[in-house]
């Protein structure tokens, strides 16, 4: 990448960005998306406050990083290789930024606040120290010939250059060494949820292979020490090892927030379908009827159909036969069903009843006692369950009816 490049514009600099820049910012650019709305609206939850900061300098180090993106500011400041301590400068916030994650999230119990706020000032004040490190041994070094891809090998013996190098790289080791042991050790406890033990694993995979990329830069740099060229390894190695382990730990952040997310929404329109088999076939009770919700919220759809089910059975109660349920009950224990799924057998067998032989459209009904109205109201899952079961319901009906006749039988 080339300031020609540049010149010939947008279209020409965006080809010739490298995946291993432009798909790591992607990903980052919608965690971060993901997460902005939470942020702005709980800015004083300082664990999402050290979320975002995570993601937001994550998605400006992939951007400053690109050989295009250091060519312009090069050129746009006039000065060679100006873009180096602020990319280093970055990496180092970066390296920051996850240490601050790790203890937001990690001592985020308001027993241990104090602890935070001691290992956060350790932390900002120890890394805002070497940013300023960094630009004063830049501002020492002579570096007047540019470098898009390969600084850090080409400089590598370079008075106050070499030192600003290993620096940033020392910090960046470091951070990624103690963040993954901090996780391993958390991911070992028990007790996590699900989710988060799956993004912390993510984390940890990412900061493993940053691991990766700070070993293909020192391999590099020794190399060049000792008169040989593993160049590639700084121009081709350390990209995409940064590329894969800023991914992973971007999917980390996202996972435990958007698992648990779709999880709840499958939950609710799971639910909502289990119930769907009660729903069709309390519309025969006259004056009630379940609401359209096509445009509504999962919750609000589920509480319409849950709401339009109990309206539903209110009417119905006073037409249920109790004998009848108590013989359904009774069969269904013969059947070998637990109680609990008896009860439900029951009261679906006796809605069945009362629906089939069209008793809720008359004007007046049995009573049902207070508890069988309860149930009802509380279980239509179960109920609507069983509904799924035709042959089971069958049975308990057809041995349900068993008693009655022999009694007629015998009259």
């Amino acid at each position: 990448m080339t300031p020609q490049l540049l010149a010939e514009g947008p279209a020409a600099f965006f080809t010739g960005l490298y995946i291993s820049f432009w798909l790591p910012g992607l990903v980052l650019g919608a965690a971060l998306a993901i997460k902005l709305p939470s942020i702005v609206k709980l800015w004083r939850d300082p664990l999402l406050r050290a979320v975002g900061g995570l993601l937001l300098v994550a998605c400006a180090v992939f951007v400053f990083a690109a050989p295009g993106t250091i060519a312009w500011l090069n050129r746009v400041t006039g000065v060679p290789n100006i873009a180096a301590p602020w990319v280093y400068s970055l990496i180092t916030a970066l390296s920051a930024s996850w240490l601050l994650l790790v203890v937001h999230w990690r001592n985020g119990h308001p027993d241990r606040r104090e602890v935070t706020r001691r290992a956060t000032r350790w932390v900002v004040g120890l890394y805002t120290a070497v940013v300023v490190a960094l630009w004063v041994l830049f501002a020492c070094a002579d570096v007047p010939v540019e470098q898009i891809r390969n600084l850090d090998t080409y400089y590598a013996s370079t008075p106050f250059m070499r030192e600003e190098i290993l620096l940033y790289l020392t910090v960046h080791t470091a951070a990624c060494l103690i963040t993954a042991r901090l996780i391993w050790t958390w991911i070992r406890t028990d007790g996590l949820d699900g989710w988060l033990r799956w993004g912390l694993r993510f984390m940890s995979v990412g900061y493993v292979t940053n691991l990766a990329f700070s070993a293909a830069k020192f391999t590099a740099i020794v190399a060049r020490w000792t008169g040989h060229d593993l160049d590639w390894l700084n121009t081709n190695i350390a990209p995409s090892a940064a590329s894969i382990g800023a991914t992973m730990v971007a999917t980390g952040v996202i996972v435990p927030h958007a698992g648990q997310y779709l999880q709840e929404r499958w939950l609710l329109r799971r639910r909502r379908r289990e119930l769907k088999p009660l729903a069709r076939l309390l519309r025969a009770v006259p004056g009630t009827r379940e609401p359209l919700s096509l445009q509504a919220t999962p919750e609000i759809r589920l509480i319409r159909r849950e709401t339009y089910i109990r309206d539903a059975l209110l009417q119905l109660a006073r037409h249920l036969d109790e004998d009848l349920r108590q013989r359904s009950y009774d069969a269904a224990l013969a059947l070998g069903a637990e109680p609990d799924r008896a009860r439900a057998l029951a009261a679906a067998v006796t809605i069945l009843d009362a629906v089939e032989t069209g008793r809720h459209t008359d004007g007046d009904g049995g009573e049902a006692t207070a508890l069988d109205t309860a149930y009802l109201l509380q279980e239509i899952h179960a109920v609507s369950a069983v509904l799924g079961s035709p042959d089971e319901i069958t049975a308990v009906r057809a041995r349900a009816a068993v008693p009655a006749e022999s009694m007629s039988t015998h009259d």
